[in-house]
């Protein structure tokens, strides 16, 4: 006679099964509670890691069912969730995702849709090895030169907003601005010619007092 089980699992202690075995019931399974497997663990715990899990899958024989409400009850990412159905299919129980329209995921549509999920598995075993080689090839840099980041790319955007002030400086604005103010803000800017010294006459003035006479 077969025998239906459900899985259900929440990842935090203040959350409850029973949204998960109501949906369960409403899909027409009427599961006895003693094959109701519930458990508190995080999602990010390989599906063989956990212990609820783990004693359900040795209570489970030849042509039993296995009914979970989402896939992630199934494994931590696409490539534990296949090794899971893999392994419950070589046990002869079928998978059934009520997320998934309650599709035997041991069946032909269920191996279709495993299809998918073997390429998403494949996906993020690929997106891994090129994020560990790239991270590898950084630190190797670094280890090199000492140098974590662009350096011409680090100066031109810290010169970024120097270069906006003093593109303000010949705006139409500052067409009119006195010499000394124009002068004396380029000094704070630290452009101002010699270092932002102010060069002496014969005289004993300033150039910049020379300009002011001048304007005046």
């Amino acid at each position: 006679m077969t025998r239906v089980f459900a899985y259900c699992r929440v990842s935090t202690a203040d959350q409850t099964i029973e949204n998960q075995v109501m949906e369960i019931q409403a899909a027409g399974f009427a599961i006895d509670e003693r094959r109701i497997v519930a458990e508190t663990i995080s999602g990010s715990v390989p599906a063989m890691e956990r212990k609820g899990f783990r004693k359900l899958i040795e209570r489970l024989e030849w042509d039993d069912v296995l009914v979970v409400t989402k896939l992630d009850r199934l494994g931590r990412n696409a490539m534990d969730v296949r090794a899971t159905i893999e392994q419950l299919a070589e046990l002869q129980v079928r998978v059934l995702c009520l997320a998934l329209g309650g599709v035997d995921l041991t069946g032909a549509a269920g191996k279709m849709t495993m299809s998918v999920i073997a390429s998403v598995a494949e996906f993020e075993r690929d997106l891994l090895v090129e994020r560990t080689q790239a991270g590898l090839a950084k630190q190797t840099l670094v280890q090199r030169t000492g140098v974590q980041r662009d350096p011409i790319q680090s100066d031109a955007v810290a010169l970024a907003p120097l270069k906006g002030r003093v593109a303000a400086l010949g705006a139409g604005q500052h067409r009119h601005m006195h010499p000394v103010r124009q002068h004396g803000q380029l000094l704070r800017l630290g452009l101002g010619p010699q270092g932002g010294r102010r060069q002496q006459g014969g005289d004993g003035t300033t150039r910049l007092q020379k300009v002011a006479t001048i304007q005046h």
